[in-house]
């Protein structure tokens, strides 16, 4: 051919033809050099029929520069681009850039630069170089990525190198990855196991599209079963994606995955280094890289023979993007291998309602797992009910709870505290003026961190030092904290058991996958006591001596009326409680509650999930909401409130007036102001044979904006806020 159509990495620009100079080949899928001014912008060759653009003369067509050394990517991957963006109401570009998510890859073999502590020591060793060397202890990067992690100056590095302190070690950036063997080692399944892994399998080697839900209680051995599947498209030479719904969650599924395949797989997240992130999406391109385990960006990497995709916890809610492209990884995972025609497996102990409707539709296969392995038993559950059982003044556990601990101390045995909110306390305020602490840039409380000594915002991430005195009215020693955070339950335990070991586990602890495997390490040791923690330990976790799960406040997940709050709810509760119990010691669970009469804390009492998720699917009927109806939100932001209502009106006024949907606002959205943009949203409720792509399309493709005011469109939105 000499003439492409490219897709440009800009979706301020539509398609683009270049002419192809003579002596140069290019495919479809091409990643090529495209020069745009006097700039040079990446391109994807794209078939032209597909990409509607305006015909320019050939003799005005400009030449392309040259091709990326990489392998095109491939037709199925092309039309997932194309699936995502027309779903999610998205650019063309805006998704294409996640498949190219590694600037480095796209350049030729190289090497680089890394460097080490070599064990020398500096002429001077000031306090700041000491740290410095501290924190670099087993650390190989660049000097700009050991500067990050060290938290000094790039200067300050550059003297250590200077005097030997820092070596230099050069590094092939695609150096292969070491192979992983089908048949390392043979686990020892249940017959449950046994039965699901060989229908999976078999789906494997049909290479046909089969998509399964693999409903497994907590403790069954989801990941031992499907294990098999990846261990026969490793035999077949195709490549695996596992997608886990949190970077904590890597260090205790690479463990268990080297044991079975006597080999890491390949990691996809965005703790990686920049060399890593290249050396993966290589790996991956060519086809060398096996199995790969990674977040939901993983998802659109340009595999070469994929043959298996796993999404474990696929009920998670973390599985769907926020910002940027708002796509849902579980739902765009099963069109991945419906273009690619391979079978999906979705895990869950919990799964989402929609895809348990998709299950009794016939759509997915269900296979079940309904017991756990070798004979272990799921933990009782009892409800404490906090209008009856209160706790002492100034506390927030009722003395069950806390008796149970003490228990399980004299036993040897470990607890588990969860309450889904990080930091000391939500709410900082005077008891002198009323006056409360409340973030700049967002319409958020600043959250109070003890242990970092600061008040932060979970939203936007500002941070100010905790003070001393009312920034309002002056007076010193008058700030109170009220209602409680991880780091107050785990001040609490250790004030009621001061002979219990605390680890506090959130986000902000378990920040690496590197910090995970410490704090893993550190439980199995039976070197932690207690562990409070928020929704990251609810999944994933196998803690064979942890015997009693604490909920602090079941009802926490209950308010703000989001749709899905009591689905959420009930997942959150029911993986945590499933920590409890997994090895041979039985388990108890302690909700803490002031509504026991919810529907699901009853459910959770009675162990009846089937009766929880039949009321849900009833009460989401009625309301036309997902899986029965659709769901769609549009949020307009600017940094000045009055261009973002303005805008909002605007396409407040212009709603078209379609059937079967309705469009609710503008008002302003729950979280008015976040990372200082103003915000105002819309809300659309269709059935499902509405277009509602095509609609709001339409609709917001006829109106224009001031520059300041952005317009996004969130389909199937999992936050209210």
């Amino acid at each position: 051919m000499n003439r492409v159509r490219c897709l440009v990495l800009n979706a301020a620009l539509g398609p683009l033809d270049y002419k192809v100079p003579d002596g140069m080949r290019v495919e479809l899928g091409q990643v090529v050099e495209c020069p745009l001014g006097p700039r040079t912008v990446v391109g994807i060759v794209w078939e032209a029929e597909r990409l509607p653009g305006t015909d320019v003369p050939a003799e005005k067509l400009r030449n392309l520069r040259g091709l990326y050394p990489i392998p095109p990517l491939p037709a199925p991957l092309r039309r997932l681009i194309e699936w995502t963006a027309d779903y999610y109401v998205a650019s063309l570009a805006s998704v294409a850039r996640m498949a190219l998510s590694s600037g480095g890859a796209l350049k030729g073999p190289a090497s680089i630069t890394e460097y080490r502590l070599s064990g020398g020591m500096p002429e001077r060793l000031t306090p700041q170089r000491q740290a410095a060397m501290e924190a670099l202890e087993g650390e190989q990067a660049t000097i700009r990525e050991l500067a990050g992690i060290a938290g000094v100056s790039e200067g300050v590095l550059r003297g250590l190198v200077n005097q030997g302190v820092l070596e230099p070690v050069e590094v092939d950036c695609d150096r292969p990855y070491d192979e992983a063997r089908p048949d390392f080692a043979q686990i020892e399944l249940s017959d449950q196991q046994r039965e699901a892994a060989g229908i999976f399998s078999e789906a494997v080697r049909a290479e046909k599209f089969a998509p399964f839900l693999l409903d497994g209680v907590t403790g069954s051995g989801k990941t031992e079963t499907y294990f098999e599947p990846v261990a026969e498209a490793l035999r077949m030479g195709r490549q695996v994606l596992v997608l886990l719904p949190e970077i904590a969650l890597t260090e205790n599924f690479l463990h268990r995955f080297e044991e079975r395949f006597g080999t890491a797989p390949v990691l996809w997240h965005s703790s990686l280094k920049s060399t890593e992130r290249r050396r993966a999406w290589r790996s991956v391109s060519s086809g060398e890289a096996q199995v790969v385990v990674g977040a939901r960006s993983a998802l659109f990497l340009p595999f070469a023979n994929l043959g298996l995709i796993v999404v474990d916890e696929a009920h998670e809610t973390s599985f769907k993007q926020e910002d940027g492209v708002r796509y849902n990884a579980r739902d765009v995972a099963v069109m991945r291998a419906h273009f690619e025609q391979f079978p999906i497996i979705l895990a869950s102990a919990t799964p989402a309602l929609e895809s348990l409707q998709m299950a009794e539709s016939g759509i997915y296969a269900k296979v079940e797992l309904p017991s756990r392995f070798g004979g272990a038993q799921l933990p009782g559950i009892d409800i404490v009910d906090l209008t009856e059982e209160k706790p002492p003044q100034g506390m927030w556990l009722a003395q069950r709870v806390v008796d149970g601990i003490a228990e399980r101390l004299e036993r040897g045995e470990q607890s588990l505290l969860f309450l889904n909110r990080r930091g000391y306390a939500p709410l900082t305020l005077c008891r002198h003026c009323g006056f409360r602490f409340q973030c700049p840039n967002c319409t958020a409380w600043l959250v109070e961190h003890r242990f970092t000594r600061r008040l932060a915002c979970h939203h936007c991430g500002h941070a100010t030092p905790s003070p001393a005195a009312c920034p309002e009215c002056g007076e010193p020693d008058c700030l109170v904290a009220c209602g409680p955070g991880v780091e107050r339950i785990a001040d609490e335990v250790a004030e009621r058991l001061p002979e219990a070991r605390v680890f506090v586990a959130t986000s902000d602890t378990l920040n690496s996958p590197g910090r995970a495997a410490e704090f893993i390490a550190a439980v199995e040791a039976k070197e932690i006591d207690v562990i409070v923690g928020t929704q990251l330990v609810t999944k994933g976790f196998h803690f064979p001596e942890l015997t009693l799960v604490g909920v602090v406040d079941a009802d926490l997940g209950l308010e703000g009326g989001d749709l899905r709050a009591g689905e959420r709810t009930y997942q959150q509760v029911a993986q945590v409680a499933g920590r409890a119990g997994r090895g041979s010691k039985p388990g108890e669970v302690l909700i803490q509650t002031r509504h026991p009469e919810a529907n699901v804390i009853a459910a959770l009492a009675a162990g009846d999930r089937d009766a929880f998720y039949s009321a849900e699917t009833e009460m989401r009927r009625d309301a036309g909401a997902p899986p029965f109806g659709r769901w769609a939100s549009i949020i307009v932001s600017s940094e000045d409130e009055t261009e973002a209502r303005e805008a909002a009106r605007r396409i407040g006024d212009t709603r078209p007036d379609v059937p079967d949907c309705m469009i609710l606002g503008p008002a302003p959205a729950p979280m008015s102001l976040l990372r200082g943009r103003y915000r105002y949203r819309l809300l659309m409720n269709a059935r499902r044979s509405v277009q509602l792509q095509d609609v709001i399309r339409q609709w917001l493709g006829r109106l224009d904006h001031p520059p300041g005011v952005r317009v996004a469109v969130d389909v199937d939105p999992y936050s209210f806020v």
